[in-house]
């Protein structure tokens, strides 16, 4: 749905992630209302485990969010890299996913995207969870693009499924199934 690149913020002097909306999705100016305000709750979080959005705007290329530059790689990543992964260490790594996801939930901040690619390992091995609320955008603005799915289909949970609202159980079902490929090296089904 994006593109994400590597800057560096002359004013604070640090390097950030800016996420440029493909133009597909930033050309609807609804979609544009909603991503703005999903943008403003995601940047209301502030907790060790979640990716600290730093700024959001809009110029002619559409929508794009500012973010914390975390220097290592995503899960998903790290599991082509290295198979499963010793129960310890997925145990702490889903431990701290969990923390950031319970912080979300505790704002009333729904997910609805858990999966390896969206939570990154830093170098120091810290956890980071990253895009918060961008799918409750998708889900809202109900959009009709063909091929696009809303989330990825094999995190979904039951009621996600049926087409149903993405709820807290919804994010922790999906942690379940990202617990599961951290100890096996592959998705249950």
């Amino acid at each position: 749905m994006a593109t994400i690149y590597r800057a560096h913020d002359s004013q604070l002097d640090r390097d950030v992630a800016v996420k440029i909306l493909r133009p597909e999705y930033g050309g609807d100016p609804d979609f544009g209302a909603r991503f703005r305000q999903e943008a403003q709750s995601a940047a209301s979080l502030s907790h060790p485990n979640i990716v600290s959005v730093f700024d959001y705007g809009q110029d002619e290329n559409g929508p794009y969010i500012v973010m914390e530059y975390v220097d290592g790689e995503d899960l998903a990543t790290l599991l082509r890299r290295t198979g499963p992964l010793q129960p310890r260490r997925a145990a702490r790594l889903a431990a701290e996913i969990a923390r950031a996801l319970d912080a979300a939930h505790a704002r009333g901040i729904v997910h609805r995207d858990v999966k390896p690619g969206n939570v990154l390992v830093a170098r120091d091995g810290r956890v980071k969870v990253t895009d918060f609320g961008i799918a409750r955008a998708f889900a809202e603005a109900q959009l009709t693009l063909p091929g696009t799915t809303l989330g990825s289909v094999h995190y979904f949970s039951p009621e996600q499924a049926r087409g149903e609202p993405a709820t807290v159980a919804s994010d922790v079902y999906a942690l379940g199934i990202v617990l599961y490929e951290l100890l096996c090296g592959r998705r249950p089904y």
